[in-house]
């Protein structure tokens, strides 16, 4: 019997929190989230009795309310999403449907959708389990090899795949298909919340494709997608697919109580960081330390930790401390993030599915992932950039109804520290909405170029692909000749197929290789646009516990050749960053001395350097580097300050002298970037920033905060829809942060290529009291600016 099952998660918190010293204490707050009964219903009439009685020996003895009432519509022809809890049995709403289907119709076919290869390999294991003969269950992915590639085409009648292989493998060569096609009766969508900006926006035209290529050969599927529970799941149904979607959010699963934990860790005596700023235990260390008691307490744990790197320095932290108590107890410890090899993946979801690990350090790769049952504790190291990301995460918790622990342990830096202060923020808040833009040009084009590589584009299938822009994007793909308007519609002219030039996953390059340059080995893979900072020569790389060196970055290759060596320090590079305003799609001027706008913005960054850093935060030194400048245009959302409001010693003036503006700029700046994801579906990691004193665009001292993605993805406009209390809660986590003179907790940022310099924390707090007042004693502007929620 488990930890958990026995005392519950308040007897794992006393666990982990021996030793702690008296009022040194790292818990904020404690908050019993009580069980919740099942609500179960009969089975539908339409169920064939062997796929109930197969679906009784797996366990599932009735549906509960939500399975049943979401099956029902599905199997009447109605689009549906369920948006329910993690372990609320989801996939029994499509199973039920698609498995009835083809159990009663010889020629019927589905199709199932995944965000990640290991949660469609455990779905296909599940579907597989029940024995049903004629159904005909095959995965087809990158993994599937090449030899079963033809079997799969030709006789698999529910086939598993993900975005990445529907888009370079299906499609395309959709002839190939059209057996397939012409019998799909459903769509599976799962995990439909993770499709957000511009992936989403990606996944979106996606899923526009597939449905034209269906109705080609005469078939109309019904959608069925599954979501963890988010704000308006009708809405993101109909933005994915195109059609409109009926939402089953009433969860009538059970739920084990809970035990949540806001966790901040402790300051670090005697150690300072950048400019002599306080700094806190790691969320990665102090996650580390909490593993290793977890594992002496037999508790099945996971760990979710933001960075690859952090991942894996936490495993091996672990297994070092375990190596001292047991020396068996280390083996039980692993790590698992995206970037292994598929061989890799596949023996530690084995090991994981059978007991063998006991804690595993993952990314959110395992957040979607096989389906883990019965795990004591959770713990989430770092704020995963949405509630809805954070509840999904807990409820890899107590699955079987049992009690269970779920830690937030909060970085330091603005967002984490806020909500650990803020649990209302956490606990109470509703989750958000998920932002895409299928809009988006830089997105939208090369989609309408792929789906004319399959099909003539027409009047009719522009209207699906939104209209107006897709029009646009015709004719800036006709003007580079690449496709050609005839009687019926625009043809694809050129011989080479557009589909591999689209990266649905990033910047639309391919990922960069990770080759140990010895052996020939490859290790891993980045994305092509985090490359030069993540892989740049002399930066230290992890994988799976062992520590290499880049020795050289060839970006027109797609390589970077590593040796292994485990250095004392690690690195962090440092840029330069430019911006200019290319575009104001919105402007606000709520008042004397301030200006609020929303438009297009050209980036461009370089690499310049690199720190090397002890683990104490020492800096040994920089060391230059000759990169290449890259060039992102997106949208922003930034606000102008004059002179006037800046120096003014008058009531509602910042009051600052010349000398601390850039400073007061740039820490208002990192707070801003930190807090952002409180109010649009983000991570800090998907959003940049600029400011400066004197901006030649704008002509006064402005704050940009920018969309990392080409084209955007919505979260600048959510930004300035939400600017009032965005603002607020940027100048409260200034403010009540204990430091003296700035930290990591309140405006350092561990993005700044710039070394966190210069940076004025109070006088950021007076910019944004003088800047707040000019807003909060407006009474015109966009509707809804100073209250629209940024789930609206």
């Amino acid at each position: 019997m488990s930890a958990a099952h026995e005392d519950g998660g308040g007897r794992l918190l006393q666990r982990v929190l021996a030793g702690v010293p008296v009022g040194e204490s790292p818990v904020r707050h404690v908050q019993q989230v009580p069980a919740r009964p099942a609500r179960t219903a009969a089975w539908p009439q339409w169920v064939p009795e062997e796929l109930a009685a197969a679906l009784a020996e797996q366990g599932a003895q009735q549906p509960w309310q939500h399975q049943a009432e979401g099956a029902d519509a599905v199997h009447g022809g109605e689009n549906v999403v369920i948006a329910t809890g993690t372990a609320s049995g989801k996939s029994l709403v499509y199973q039920l449907p698609v498995l009835a289907r083809l159990l009663t119709e010889e020629r019927g076919t589905a199709l199932y959708v995944s965000p990640t290869k290991a949660l469609g390999a455990d779905q296909l294991r599940a579907v597989q389990e029940l024995g049903l003969d004629g159904v005909r269950a095959a995965s087809y992915d990158g993994d599937t090899p090449k030899v079963e590639r033809d079997w799969v085409r030709q006789h698999a009648r529910w086939i598993f795949t993900n975005p990445d292989m529907l888009h370079n493998g299906v499609l395309p060569a959709h002839g190939r298909w059209s057996r397939f096609f012409r019998r799909l009766t459903h769509i599976v969508v799962d995990e439909c919340h993770t499709y957000r900006g511009v992936f989403g926006s990606h996944v979106a035209l996606l899923l526009r494709r597939l449905r034209r290529i269906a109705r080609h050969y005469g078939a109309d599927p019904v959608f069925v997608l599954a979501s963890a529970t988010i704000s308006d799941p009708e809405s993101l149904a109909q933005r994915l697919t195109g059609a409109p979607c009926r939402a089953i959010t009433e969860d009538g699963s059970p739920r084990g109580a809970r035990t949540v934990v806001l966790w901040e860790p402790p300051l670090l005596d005697d150690i300072t960081g950048e400019n002599d700023a306080p700094v806190r235990r790691s969320a990665g260390a102090e996650t580390a330390r909490i593993m290793t008691e977890l594992v002496i307490e037999n508790a099945r744990t996971l760990a979710f930790i933001r960075s690859r790197r952090g991942v894996e320095i936490a495993a091996l932290t672990a297994r070092r401390a375990l190596s001292e108590v047991d020396d068996k107890l280390p083996a039980k410890v692993a790590s698992y993030r995206g970037g292994y090899l598929p061989e890799e993946r596949r023996e530690l979801e084995r090991e994981l599915l059978s007991g063998d690990l006991l804690a595993v350090s993952t990314t959110n790769a395992l957040e979607l992932g096989v389906d883990i049952a019965g795990l004591d504790a959770v713990v989430v190291a770092g704020y995963p950039g949405t509630l809805a990301s954070f509840w999904q995460q807990a409820g890899r918790a107590g699955r079987e109804g049992d009690g269970a622990l779920v830690i937030f342990v909060a970085r330091d830096d603005p967002l984490d520290t806020y909500l650990v202060h803020h649990p209302p923020a956490v606990l109470d808040r509703p989750v958000e909405a998920t932002v895409l833009d299928p809009a988006n040009p830089y997105v939208l084009e090369p989609h309408l170029a792929c789906a004319a590589a399959e099909l003539p584009l027409d009047e009719g299938c522009l209207a699906d692909f939104g209209g107006a822009p897709a029009h646009a994007a015709v004719r800036a793909l006709a003007e580079e000749n690449v496709l050609r308007r005839r009687r019926t519609g625009w043809f694809w002219t050129s011989r080479d197929r557009p589909h591999r030039g689209v990266e649905l996953r990033g910047s639309g390059e391919p990922p960069v290789a990770v080759v140990e340059g010895d052996t020939g080995r490859l290790l891993g893979t980045v994305d092509a646009d985090s490359a030069c900072s993540t892989v740049h020569p002399g930066a230290v790389y992890l994988h799976r516990g062992e520590s290499f060196v880049v020795d050289d970055l060839d970006l027109e290759s797609g390589i970077a050749l590593v040796h292994e060596e485990a250095p004392e320090w690690t690195t962090s590079p440092r840029d330069v960053v430019d911006i200019s305003v290319l575009s104001t799609s919105e402007q606000y001027r709520p008042g004397p001395g301030v200006t609020v706008n929303v438009g297009d913005v050209q980036v461009t960054a370089q690499v310049v350097g690199y720190l090397r850093k002890l683990p104490s935060g020492q800096v040994l030194d920089q060391v230059s580097l000759d990169l290449p400048a890259q060039s992102l245009v997106t949208r922003a959302v930034w606000y102008t300050v004059s002179d006037e409001l800046l120096h003014g010693s008058a009531p509602g003036g910042a009051g600052l002298d010349p000398a601390r503006v850039p400073g007061a700029l740039h820490a208002a700046e990192h707070a801003a970037i930190g807090l952002l994801p409180l109010f649009a579906t983000c991570d800090r990691w998907d959003i940049g920033g600029v400011s400066t004193a004197l901006h030649g665009d704008t002509g006064e001292a402005t704050v940009f905060v920018h969309d990392g993605h080409p084209g955007g993805a919505g979260f600048a406009d959510r930004g300035f829809a939400a600017l009032v209390p965005w603002l607020a809660a940027t100048r409260e986590a200034i403010a009540s942060c204990e430091c003296s003179a700035g930290c990591p907790s309140c405006v350092q940022s561990p993005k700044c290529g710039n070394g966190n310099e210069p940076l004025d924390k109070a006088g950021a707090v007076a910019l944004l009291d003088a800047v707040s007042a000019v807003l909060g004693g407006s009474t015109t502007g966009p509707a809804g600016l100073h209250d629209r929620p940024a789930d609206s």
